[in-house]
């Protein structure tokens, strides 16, 4: 090998560690959640849908908490249109101790949890965002069918930042 090509490939390895290290990074969720303030129908405004969401209209996650301290699910939309289908599914979210509440584990099938972390909250409880450490899916829900385009560009370089590729992104129609 050349000194160049070799200068080459020692600056290839770094770049290609840093860009390693920097998925790996932990994801950081809010300090605190207010479990019973969260709770309610969020409109689901945009995703880097599951397979699952894949075509959804109007979608709508709402919280509910059960007596033992897990998260009664319901996820409702209409599958590809306004006017398609109803589907309905019934995760169960358990919280994470220790995380101020900002850590769940969401079941969709026993004994399986996928990770469920609030990364973003509004003061008022208004717009939330919803991440994976993985940073395969994330959802930016809301309190109303409609969010301010700054505050979604906003919250877009937010994920951005935080190593998620934007480009995945997708609104979900919205229309009541």
């Amino acid at each position: 090998m050349t000194p160049t090509s070799t200068r080459l490939l020692a600056i290839s390895l770094l770049l290609m560690s840093a860009a390693a290290l920097a998925q790996e990074k932990p994801m950081q969720t809010v300090p605190q959640v207010d479990l019973a303030r969260f709770m309610g129908p969020w409109y689901v405004i945009a995703n880097i849908p599951t397979f699952v969401e894949k075509g959804a209209h109007n979608a709508v996650e709402s919280y509910a908490l059960n007596p033992d301290g897990t998260i009664a699910t319901t996820f409702s939309f209409r599958k590809d249109a306004f006017d398609g289908p109803q589907k309905e599914y019934h995760p169960k979210g358990f919280v994470v101790p220790g995380t101020g509440n900002a850590r769940w584990g969401m079941q969709f099938i026993w004994p399986f949890k996928g990770d469920f972390r609030i990364i973003w909250l509004e003061p008022d409880y208004g717009i939330t965002v919803i991440g994976r450490e993985k940073r395969d899916y994330v959802w930016i829900m809301a309190r109303q069918p409609q969010i301010p385009e700054a505050k979604f560009k906003e919250i877009e370089a937010f994920l951005k930042g935080v190593g998620y590729d934007t480009a995945q992104l997708q609104r979900v129609p919205q229309r009541w």
